[in-house]
């Protein structure tokens, strides 16, 4: 029988994180050593995909971070 793993607030988790413009490589220790994706839809603004695993802490900091 497998266990479920249970999304909690005490242990770290994965995140996508969609942001509107472009967030080069070189933010990388900037955004917690998350993986950054930049992707362009036809005509429309470049979107910064941040994949990564955070603790609370660390998700609410660099959420204040992105939209500061």
């Amino acid at each position: 029988m497998e266990k479920t793993k249970k999304l909690t607030l005490d242990r770290p988790a994965t995140y996508q994180i969609k942001v509107p413009g472009h967030i080069g490589e070189s933010w990388s220790d900037w955004v917690g050593g998350m993986t950054i994706t930049v992707e362009s839809e036809g005509d429309g603004p470049p979107i910064t995909t941040l994949t990564g695993t955070l603790d609370q802490a660390a998700l609410q900091g660099l959420l204040r971070r992105l939209y500061a």
